[in-house]
């Protein structure tokens, strides 16, 4: 059986959102990206914005905290379809009270959603990271060296090196610490996924033959 799920996990200018569309399109599967915020928002209850914001900065986090206790009656079929444990959701004995995890659980929840219903390209979110170990799931990381990349975003923005520069180091900082905050990984490994491709050495049309190869191939 081939695999019914593709996640792309992408530094920023490596190609990863399009090689991911490209896939998507090959492969006839759904583009998922800010559907997973969309979705998670719609368990909270809160404007995707906030999700949003959620994931990158936590002073943001309480806002979103303050109205989690909302979801709470959704937390039972949410658990029960997507396979987040159900005492990730269980009340305290006062009453339900929101805790710092409770975003990571709604957008886990919200990739475990997409990946049950299958035929889908996840990209970001750390989707490699959440399904992992889940049957019929390829992870894969499409990645270049800063160089590359600061060069990639100087020439589509139009700025400076040095600031191209600066805002990849920038972005790079952000990622590792999405992962170690919601994933508590703390080095981001090869062996984490299933396929690792190097846009400074692939072309965009390179590397989508080589992931299609692959989410074809039996899981």
């Amino acid at each position: 059986m081939a695999f019914r799920v593709v996640c792309i996990s992408r530094t920023t200018a490596a190609g990863g959102e399009n090689v991911g569309d490209a896939i998507a399109q090959r492969l006839r599967f759904r583009y998922v990206d800010e559907q997973i915020i969309e979705r998670a928002s719609q368990l909270a209850q809160v404007d995707p914005k906030l999700v949003e914001a959620a994931e990158h900065r936590r002073p943001l986090l309480q806002r979103l905290l303050d109205k989690l206790a909302m979801a709470h009656d959704l937390a039972g079929p949410v658990s029960l379809a997507t396979g987040v444990p159900l005492d990730a959701f269980a009340p305290s004995p006062v009453g339900y009270q929101a805790i710092p995890e409770d975003p990571r659980v709604l957008i886990r929840a919200a990739i475990h959603e997409v990946a049950t219903v299958g035929q889908a390209v996840i990209v970001a979110h750390a989707a490699s990271m959440a399904l992992a170990g889940m049957e019929g799931v390829l992870r894969v990381l499409v990645t270049a060296s800063p160089t590359t990349r600061a060069h990639r975003l100087a020439v589509a923005q139009g700025i400076s090196a040095d600031d191209a520069a600066t805002a990849i180091a920038k972005s790079d900082r952000e990622r590792q610490a999405y992962f170690r905050e919601f994933y508590k990984i703390t080095d981001e490994l090869p062996t984490q996924y299933d396929l690792v491709i190097n846009t400074d050495v692939l072309t965009p049309q390179q590397a989508v033959e080589v992931i299609i190869a692959a989410a074809q191939s039996a899981a």
